[in-house]
Order: structure tokens, then C-alpha cells, then sequence
């Protein structure tokens, strides 16, 4: 059933439209998605926890909800905001709907809006902290939850909402390198890539030490991305600095990040963030250039990494850093996706690249 919604953003501008679900209030950062198609693996990708996330597709759900596609356990989302919802979608793979399936996951969702204009808000204005009201008495606790919330900076906690809090194995008979994955937020298309590509997988929680990494004599190490803002985890990214020189490592997103703050590096937070499936990374070892899926609202500051880190990787949007690697040391990151989901299958050959070294 359909009740009266609302989007209020911090600066005082107001959408209204209906809403799907129970009644809620949802207080997140208003962020954008540019794919047309991808909508069930954004909603369940843990790097938008904590985000009230706009489509800007005008119409989201044509072909249902497959589970097959999602990116974790459950919705990871704080909201969500489309133009047009697909009540009736038609697809081999679907089990459900897309309005379905929100109210079941009690994902606060407001339909109806002029996606364009929000859009245009967020573009002119940034990343910006909102309120998304479903119903009535939602709607009049508004205003009041969403002034204090405005306030704050913090992101603490949205790792650990969305991360494993225990030592997971999903390929215990596999015969390739031995790798632990440490958990910021990590997606299934990951932990399925490396798998492919023969990995034995160990899954820990953010928050292992590097005793404990290394008591598990892996091969390697990658970091995964996540939620929010990588100065929040300080303890991992010790845990990262105590590993270096110790172990070969990969950091994608916010491991990338991590991984820089760990080797000296600056991280600052975009004005805009950079999200969805067609950003065209430079690849400036080989001059070529590939188009990349993006979800961060934090950056490495390039004109930071010291002199033993060599840039790889740059956005030509805004020209950002996008990775880079240790000049003696088995240590590389990137800023984007490799495994995609959604998105391009471009720098898909980055997790074997890197496996081989191994």
C-alpha cells in the first residue's frame, strides 16, 4: 500500500511523493546511482550503508529481483528514491518484485519524485545529509530528527553494520594461493571472482590483528571495500602498516584507501562522490583507458602518496587518484571495482594480474 513520503534535505529543499512499506524514517547521505540497469546489487552493497541512494534512471525494477544478483545477505541501504517503479516486471530469474522486495527488506522508499531535479540538487550542492519520512507521523518527526543529524561528520559504525563478525571459509577445498579478505563491507562479487580465479578464501572480521592474519599463513591479503570514511578504522589500518613488508596485499575502494593511509598517504572526502557504472579510469602504466564502477565519497589525496608509492590509476573526470603500487613491495590497490556487479567487466583482469604474481 502507497502512503504519503517525503525527502527533506539539510538545506531545506523538499521532495514529496508516496512511499512503499511500513511506516519509517530513514536519516542517511543523499547520494546519486547512474546506472540504468544494476538496482538490485546497489541496494545491496554494503559501501551504501548509511545512504539514502536516488536512481536516476527514471524507471528501476523492469526486470525484478533475482537474489542471484545481490551483493550481500540483505538490503544495505539506508533509502531508497526512484522516479517510476515496475510493479509488474518480466524476467526468467526473478523470484520477486522490486516494491515487494523493498518492503520486505523495510527499505524506506519514496516514488513519484522528479529524480532530475534531486539530482541536479546533489550536483550543485554534494553529498548532503537527509531525511527520508514514510507516512504521515514519519513525516512530522522529520524536520526535528533530521537538524541534529545534520550536524555531525561521524561515519563510525557503518562498517561494523554491514561486516562479517565472524572467520568465514567459502572455499575450504580450493587449491590456488591462500587469501584472507578482511571485511569492511565486502561483496559477494568479490569473494566469487577471487574463487574463480582458484583462491582458498578466508573471510575475517575488520577488526583481526595482523598476528592474527599472519597466525593463518596466507599467501595474500586484499582489503575490501566498505561504508564511510577510512579514518574511522584506525585500527585496521594499523593492521594494515603492520603488514607491510610482511605480506603481499590488494586493497579495492576502501581498502585502497586504507591501504594509503597505511603507507603514508593523505584521504579526503569528495565534494560530489563518485558512483555508478561508467567511469572512465586512465590506466597510466600501459596508456589505456577503462571504463570502471565507482561507489566512494572519499578519495586518496595523489599529491600525498611519499615516494616509495607509484600512482597506476587516475580519474580523467576529475583527475583523482584511482590506484597505485608499491615501487619495491608486493602491494597494489585500486580506487574502483574490478569485480563490477553492476558495471563494466573492463578491469575485470586486475584480481588475476594480481594472483599471478603470487
Amino acid at each position: 500500500m502507497m502512503k504519503p513520503a517525503s525527502l527533506l534535505l539539510a538545506d531545506g529543499t523538499r521532495f514529496d511523493g508516496e512511499g512503499i512499506g511500513y511506516d519509517a524514517l530513514a536519516l542517511g547521505e543523499a547520494v546519486f546511482f547512474t546506472g540504468m540497469t544494476g538496482y538490485e546489487e546497489a541496494l545491496t552493497d554494503p559501501s551504501y550503508a548509511g545512504q539514502l541512494l536516488t536512481f536516476t534512471y527514471p524507471m528501476i525494477g523492469n526486470y525484478g529481483i533475482s537474489g542471484t544478483a545481490s551483493q550481500h545477505h540483505r538490503a544495505c541501504v539506508a533509502g531508497a528514491i526512484v522516479k517510476r517503479i515496475a510493479r509488474h516486471p518480466s524476467h526468467h530469474a526473478m523470484t520477486d518484485d522490486l516494491p515487494s522486495w523493498l518492503a520486505a527488506q523495510r527499505v524506506p522508499t519514496l516514488v513519484g519524485i522528479d529524480t532530475r531535479s534531486l539530482t541536479t540538487v546533489l550536483r550543485e550542492h554534494g553529498t548532503i545529509r537527509a531525511a527520508l519520512a514514510v507516512g504521515a507521523a514519519s513525516i512530522e518527526r522529520m524536520e526535528a530528527a533530521l537538524t541534529p543529524y545534520a550536524r555531525e561528520t561521524s561515519t563510525v559504525g557503518l562498517v561494523a553494520d554491514v561486516a562479517t563478525r565472524t572467520v568465514q571459509s567459502p572455499t575450504p577445498h580450493a587449491t590456488g594461493p591462500h587469501i584472507v579478505v578482511i571485511d569492511c563491507g565486502v561483496k559477494r562479487a568479490i569473494v566469487r571472482d577471487l574463487a574463480a580465479l582458484g583462491a582458498r578464501i578466508t573471510v575475517v572480521p575488520y577488526g583481526v590483528t595482523s598476528e592474527e592474519i599472519l597466525a593463518r599463513e596466507p599467501d595474500a591479503v586484499v582489503i575490501s571495500p566498505g561504508p564511510g570514511d577510512p579514518t574511522d578504522l584506525p585500527e585496521t589500518i594499523e593492521t594494515l602498516r603492520n603488514l607491510v613488508g610482511r605480506m603481499p596485499m590488494f586493497g579495492v575502494c576502501l581498502g585502497h584507501q586504507m591501504l594509503a593511509l597505511a603507507l603514508g598517504a593523505k584521504t579526503y572526502k569528495l565534494p560530489y562522490g563518485h558512483r555508478g557504472g561508467n567511469q572512465p579510469v586512465k590506466d597510466v602504466l600501459h596508456d589505456r583507458v577503462l571504463v570502471t564502477a565507482h561507489n566512494h565519497g572519499y578519495a586518496v589525496d595523489g599529491a600525498s602518496l611519499p615516494s616509495d608509492l607509484q600512482a597506476t590509476m587516475i580519474n580523467l573526470n576529475d583527475n583523482t587518484n584511482e590506484g597505485f603500487r608499491h615501487k619495491t613491495l608486493p602491494i597494489s590497490a585500486v580506487q574502483f571495482h574490478p569485480e563490477a556487479s553492476p558495471g563494466p567487466f573492463d578491469a575485470r583482469y586486475l584480481f588475476a594480474e594480481w594472483i599471478g604474481t603470487l
